[in-house]
């Protein structure tokens, strides 16, 4: 568990690295495990995800809410891994939508601006995108050496 000395290091790691490794359980208990990029809100005590509707990550957490994450420095020797609770917007229905407002806001904090909101609004729509937060319920791991 992070202590008042490691807690800061690790959630400097999460936040400073843009792909993680997502970890949902299967039906029968084993691990699915997910490459995806991210986003976390340190005040918040979360993590954003954007996910697609049928895939197995998505159905998993719908059935079992529990998650784990994971990211590493560059040479693998420092990690951190978060175990969460998951939350799942609604699917992306119309282009306005609340769903695609946070995907917006999601993809501006992973990438920045994007060169046509508007087919952005409409491809989230079409490929039945939604948000997966990650709230933080406890982080651990091995923090980079000062």
């Amino acid at each position: 568990m992070a202590d008042e000395r490691t807690g800061p290091a690790l959630a400097d790691l999460v936040a400073s690295r843009r792909l993680g490794v997502l970890a949902t359980l299967k039906r029968d208990g084993r691990p699915q495990l997910s490459t995806v990029v991210h986003s976390y809100d340190r005040d918040a005590g979360l993590i954003r995800i954007s996910v697609t509707d049928g895939r197995a990550k998505t159905a998993n957490l719908r059935r079992d809410p529990r998650a784990s994450f994971h990211v590493s420095s560059e040479d693998g020797w420092a990690y951190a891994v978060v175990e969460a609770r998951a939350e799942l917007t609604p699917v992306a229905e119309r282009p306005d939508d609340p769903t695609v407002e946070e995907l917006v806001g999601l993809y501006r904090a992973v990438q920045g601006e994007h060169p046509d909101w508007d087919d952005f609004r409409r491809a989230m729509v079409a490929e039945r995108r939604l948000v997966l937060r990650l709230h933080v319920e406890r982080l651990y791991g091995r923090p980079p050496r000062a």
